[in-house]
């Protein structure tokens, strides 16, 4: 009979946890920025492409990707109303410096989520060329990680 009460009370407390219990699941949270390469105004794959992104307290470094077509970025999260990250297509040679502009509006999604931010008015600026030559605009908005919002050009 103990057993029995056990295996209920078990059984119980597993079919218990609902939906709310799951954080952030199917991309609920704060979406990335979405951003692809050209070179001369056509989509282009890069061999290699290493990118830094600076947080205000850090600068994280984002690693290398080999045979990229696009890359996902996240965004600064604090009260800042712009990020700046660096771009290198070669271990020694020089980094792009690009700032990303835009405006934040909180969304709340569920219980175990909580609220999310969507980036608004988004646009990109080049503080620093070579490699990356121009910066041209996608989707102004970010709700998901669907849409491309910047395009770099090399």
């Amino acid at each position: 009979m103990k057993r029995l009460l056990s295996f209920f009370i078990l059984s119980l407390m597993m079919i218990s946890c609902g939906g709310d219990d799951d954080i952030c699941e199917s991309g609920e949270g704060t979406p990335r920025m979405k951003i692809m390469f050209k070179k001369a105004d056509k989509i282009t794959t890069l061999d290699s492409l290493k990118i830094y992104v600076n947080y205000g307290a850090r600068t994280v470094d984002l690693g290398w990707s080999r045979n990229a077509d696009s890359i996902l970025i996240p965004l600064r999260v604090d009260d800042s109303p712009y990020t700046e990250f660096f771009v290198k297509t070669q271990r020694k040679g020089d980094s792009s410096k690009v700032r990303i502009n835009y405006s934040t509006k909180s969304v709340y999604v569920s219980p175990g989520c909580g609220a999310k931010l969507n980036y608004e008015n988004v646009s990109g600026q080049l503080l620093k060329s070579n490699p990356v030559v121009k910066v041209e605009s996608g989707q102004n908005f970010i709700q998901n990680e669907e849409k491309t919002n910047l395009y770099l050009v090399f």
